[in-house]
């Protein structure tokens, strides 16, 4: 499968060595806005550079391309790739707004091609032991799940892209937090209704929010409380998902964010606390895990694990959020049938 990156950032060097070193694909080129950016990447990873994203989407040569650019483009690069046949993984946010998301699923349906939103902590290490322990029924039936997931931002945030509501769809919460709201929802099966509260009280960044404070609700009651944070100083990941048995933890995602560890505790009343801790070391597998979803659901013809339509329900609890803050209340939470893109 040969490929092309669009997108030179932190994303692209991130994903493009995974293409480059699966055995099945070939990262053909790497763009960016910028010629020394693209150049710089693409002199890295031994593959050809170009500037802006047409030249990548215009050529008869690629099966797939990975779109790691501002959300602002998201749509219109995947859109352009999909019609012209290609396979597309694109970054999250899957777009800005529910409308261009919609639009991107439809066309992807339409066009029989494989989209997948990089939602790259479903794979994890500790998301995944999580996953599976959740799956064997190691607490019982789910009864709250709670995500702490904050950064401390940088001098100068305020002046980046990031904070630029003409390009993101909204503040830390579509930021960072959109991955949390998947990990929720993956765990949970979906939300009916949310209540949420968003700020900038440290920040500059207004209309965009530095916090944002979220509890979901699924049909059955099991409430879902989400933190997301840019004025969190030290870096924190927190996942946590109490059950009637007992309780699963994820803490660390390696490097800034401390030692990624899972842990699975069991409820019993008349002995002593003990867990079952596992300690993940070594390099961030999450990035070539991804891709190696990616390649096998084209291969397979199948909908990748974390699909586009996964990014545009994401993408939908986000805005529930959002609005739920601008009403003052709580927001029933709508689930509408993918309309054919104008």
């Amino acid at each position: 499968m040969r490929v092309g990156v669009i997108g030179a950032g932190l994303q692209g060097k991130r994903l493009a060595p995974a293409v480059r070193d699966h055995p099945r694909t070939e990262l053909v080129v790497v763009s960016a806005a910028h010629h020394k950016s693209a150049a710089r990447l693409a002199q890295s990873m031994n593959c050809e550079s170009a500037i802006g994203w047409q030249p990548v989407v215009e050529r008869d040569d690629l099966d797939a391309v990975v779109v790691c650019t501002p959300p602002h483009l998201h749509a219109e690069i995947s859109i352009a790739a999909m019609r012209r046949g290609r396979h597309v993984l694109c970054e999250k946010p899957l777009a800005r707004t529910i409308a261009e998301a919609e639009d991107m699923v439809a066309t992807a349906q339409r066009e029989g091609v494989r989209f997948q939103c990089a939602f790259n902590h479903r794979f994890h290490p500790g998301i995944v032991q999580a996953r599976e322990w959740f799956g064997e029924g190691a607490i019982g039936a789910p009864v709250f799940l709670r995500c702490r997931y904050g950064i401390g931002g940088r001098p100068g945030y305020e002046k980046e892209w990031r904070s630029d509501p003409r390009l993101v769809g909204g503040g830390q919460m579509m930021e960072q937090g959109i991955h949390a709201v998947d990990l929720a929802r993956w765990f949970l099966d979906g939300f009916t209704e949310v209540t949420a509260f968003v700020q900038s009280q440290y920040w500059p960044i207004t209309p965009l929010e530095d916090n944002t404070f979220a509890l979901y609700r699924t049909e059955s009651g099991v409430v879902a409380s989400i933190h997301s944070s840019l004025t969190q100083w030290k870096n924190l990941f927190s996942f946590e998902l109490f059950g009637r048995e007992g309780y699963i933890q994820v803490e660390g995602l390696g490097g800034g964010y401390g030692s990624e560890r899972a842990v699975l505790g069991r409820r019993d009343f008349g002995a002593p606390f003990s867990e079952d801790v596992i300690e993940f070391r070594g390099s961030d597998p999450c990035w070539t895990e991804q891709w190696n979803e990616f390649v096998s659901a084209v291969e397979e013809g199948r909908e990748p694990l974390v699909s586009g339509r996964d990014g545009l329900e994401a993408l939908r609890l986000v805005h529930a959020a959002y609005e739920s803050a601008r009403q003052g209340h709580v927001h029933r939470v709508q689930r509408e049938a993918i309309r054919e893109p104008a």
